[in-house]
């Protein structure tokens, strides 16, 4: 199993050991090799319009010897993240998640965020099976279907439909590197996988919309009586 520490702005996915990873993560995406999968928290004072994400990304990681990582940007609280482990036979599936829905979107619209703050969907799953590149794009897919699921079950309202996800979601998965090519539903692997990316993004969602929705909400109604 992997451990987490929070070290606000920080959080810090311990793999436990050398892992394949799979990601569209900002720094180190793709296939690479990782043994940690860290988060930093960011608010819009840092990253005015003119920065250079990347660059200031890649020295905010080095300071903290974290450039081997694979590494989420966030404005999400990341005290606020979920945990959840599922178990199916001998496969264990670990997800950690932040959850922020501030610029939730549904799949095949766009909505004008362009003066809104932002807010992202960040995963991540340890699995303790091993898994060739082919398994691991599987078993992606597999996440980002339980991550979409538990987003439409948030049941997020916007003026095109209810949510699917937001428009800077990243999903990273770990797992040694082995032969097995299938993570697919009807599989112990893809069961495992689904049920702990569901579980966590459900009650991140949930808590979100609880807390910063209802501030949005709020906020709206103030503006338009």
């Amino acid at each position: 199993m992997g451990t987490v520490h929070l070290l606000q702005p920080w959080l810090v996915f311990d793999l436990g050991r050398e892992m394949q990873v799979l990601s569209w993560a900002i720094n180190r995406p793709g296939f690479a090799m990782a043994n940690r999968i860290v988060w930093r928290e960011v608010r819009n004072a840092d990253l005015p319009v003119d920065l250079d994400v990347r660059d200031w990304f890649s020295q905010q990681l080095s300071t903290q010897n974290y450039t081997d990582a694979i590494a989420f940007i966030t404005s999400r609280d990341v005290s606020c993240f979920t945990r959840h482990t599922a178990q199916v036979g001998e496969i264990s599936a670990q997800c950690i998640a932040t959850v922020g829905l501030s610029n939730a979107e549904r799949i095949g619209h766009r909505v004008d965020r362009s003066t809104q703050d932002w807010g992202t969907i960040n995963i991540a799953v340890r699995l303790n099976v091993p898994l060739s590149q082919t398994g691991l794009i599987e078993a992606l897919s597999i996440a980002t279907q339980a991550r979409t699921a538990a987003v439409i079950d948030a049941a997020v309202m916007l003026e095109t439909g209810v949510a699917t996800g937001t428009g800077t979601d990243c999903i990273a998965i770990a797992a040694p590197a082995g032969p097995q090519d299938y993570a697919g539903l009807h599989t112990d692997l893809g069961e495992a996988v689904g049920a702990a990316v569901y579980a966590a993004v459900k009650e991140g969602a949930d808590s979100w919309k609880s807390s910063v929705g209802r501030l949005i909400e709020a906020q709206r109604a103030t503006a338009n009586p």
